[in-house]
């Protein structure tokens, strides 16, 4: 009776003779024929093993979904996603806000102050409770309310100049793109002393920022400047050109903290929600970068 082990190709190119020259006879040859047979048993299991590390290696990398765990790719398309969920509100805005000028002839100011305010409560809220856990339907909210805000702003600043909102939105994208490849390169890094600068500056124009909507909103400052202490020429220079670049200074490295958090995340493998929270973190600062360039714009268009 053939061995099955005799199957297997490596062994039929066996020659069968090498059986009667052992000593022992038959019971040498059955002795012989054991042997085959375990070794095949092992050089099956060996085949199949390493057929089983080939498939292991063949197989595409696992992702987020598989791992639950934050990955680069995944908080780009979040982040994505958010803006999506703002570039329709925003349309929302818009429309609001140019109808019921060309309808009445004065803009509506309820969606920007609806988004401004319900963007701003919503961005407290997800910046103090995510240590606990992120909720993404707060975020959701969140892009939804700002893009609100931002629709209604840009039409109200596009009726009065025309244009300008395509101009800012070539800007603030052009400063996006050129701190991700810096990032990327490797050429700026965030360091711990230049965050500490850049917040104690962020705390600082808050601060002059709610100073001087106290002031326009009790009339102290003249009505004829349209943006308060920023329409205050300095040896020539209105304040908000100045001020402006520095703003623009601090938003750029806003992203780059953005950026950095997001690879501490992915190195330290944090759970795939924080990407959640990644993509709301660069949402935060490019609608900032945007309104500040639009400002800018606004008052050097403003000054001809």
């Amino acid at each position: 009776m053939s061995n099955f082990a005799f199957n297997n190709p490596a062994f039929q190119q066996q020659d069968p003779r090498n059986v009667a020259t052992y000593p022992g006879g038959p019971q040498a040859a059955q002795a012989g024929q054991g042997a085959q047979a375990a070794s095949f048993q092992h050089a099956s299991i060996d085949a199949a093993t390493n057929a089983q590390l080939e498939g292991m290696y063949a197989a595409p990398a696992a992702g987020a979904v598989e791992t639950d765990r934050m990955t680069v790719e995944d908080t780009i398309w979040k982040t994505v996603g958010l803006f999506a969920i703002l570039l329709v509100t925003a349309a929302v805005g818009w429309i609001w806000t140019a109808t019921s000028f060309y309808n009445t002839g004065q803009a509506n100011l309820l969606p920007w102050m609806v988004g401004a305010l319900g963007g701003f409560v919503l961005a407290m809220v997800v910046t103090f409770t995510s240590r606990k856990k992120v909720r993404p339907a707060l975020i959701f909210a969140y892009a939804a309310f700002e893009g609100l805000f931002v629709g209604a702003i840009s039409a109200f600043f596009e009726i009065i100049w025309p244009g300008i909102v395509m101009q800012a939105t070539l800007a603030t994208l052009s400063v996006v793109g050129v701190t991700l490849a810096l990032f990327a390169s490797g050429k700026i890094r965030a360091s711990k002393k230049m965050t500490k600068i850049v917040m104690i500056a962020m705390v600082g124009y808050l601060v002059f920022s709610v100073l001087n909507l106290i002031l326009m909103w009790t009339g102290v400052l003249p009505q004829d400047q349209a943006f308060g202490l920023y329409s205050q020429p300095i040896m020539g220079i209105p304040l908000g050109l100045i001020i402006g670049v520095l703003v623009v200074f601090m938003a750029a490295y806003s992203l780059v903290l953005d950026f950095d958090q997001i690879q501490q995340g992915v190195r330290n493998g944090a759970p795939r929600q924080y990407g959640w929270l990644g993509g709301f973190g660069i949402m935060v600062t490019v609608v900032w970068l945007y309104v500040e360039i639009l400002r800018i714009i606004a008052i050097v268009r403003g000054s001809d």
